[in-house]
């Protein structure tokens, strides 16, 4: 077995993936009213207070994860840009998906606009909470916090979809952070090879 993920990384992963999820279920209740929702949670300002504090989390683990991904989200080549081009297989098995590292450059777009547009809806929240008396801030943290809100509503059930059903056996790497030499050698070639396990 060969180790991609570590311990903190699986671990900061639910941290963000279940901030992520009660700031979504929270979020829907606020914009539609949705009362048995805000019921569940012993009512609107409890619910708020939950969703604020989600926010914080969320907001703390996503700057965390930078020591994970950043990096490798913001390194690209030829090969990354061959996987575009042939949509990475998804659209045909009969295509040559080329060697990838660590993460195919969809991942990497992915992380990037999490990064981009988790800041901008964790900022966008903590002014409307604190900052309640400002007429200005108030109106733009509305729009930035719904923008951002659109973008994880579209692309977060995306991720979870590619890293499930899409790609059987890629969820267990959150889970044990492990996957098998010949899979690791067949899936992630370049990153074997930089790391000495080729």
């Amino acid at each position: 077995m060969v180790r991609k993920s570590s311990i903190d990384e699986i671990l900061n992963h639910w941290i963000l993936a279940g901030s992520c999820i009660l700031l979504s279920i929270t979020g829907f209740a606020f914009l539609f009213h949705l009362e048995p929702v805000s019921a569940a949670f012993g009512g609107p300002n409890t619910m708020k207070d939950v969703h604020n504090w989600g926010g914080v989390v969320f907001g703390l683990s996503l700057l965390y994860s930078l020591r994970h991904y950043i990096a490798d989200a913001l390194e690209y080549d030829a090969d990354d840009l061959q996987w575009f081009k042939v949509a990475g297989g998804y659209l045909s098995h009969k295509v040559t998906v080329p060697p990838m590292g660590k993460y195919n450059p969809g991942q990497k777009l992915y992380y990037l606009a999490i990064v981009v547009f988790g800041v901008a809806i964790a900022l966008s929240g903590l002014g409307m909470w604190l900052m309640k008396d400002n007429a200005t801030v108030m109106l733009l943290s509305h729009l930035v916090h719904s923008v951002s809100f659109i973008v994880f509503v579209i692309a977060v059930p995306v991720h979870i979809y590619l890293g499930t059903v899409a790609n059987p056996g890629t969820f267990k790497l959150m889970i044990s952070g492990t996957l098998p030499l010949d899979e690791a050698k067949r899936r992630y070639p370049k990153w074997m090879k930089a790391a000495g396990k080729m």
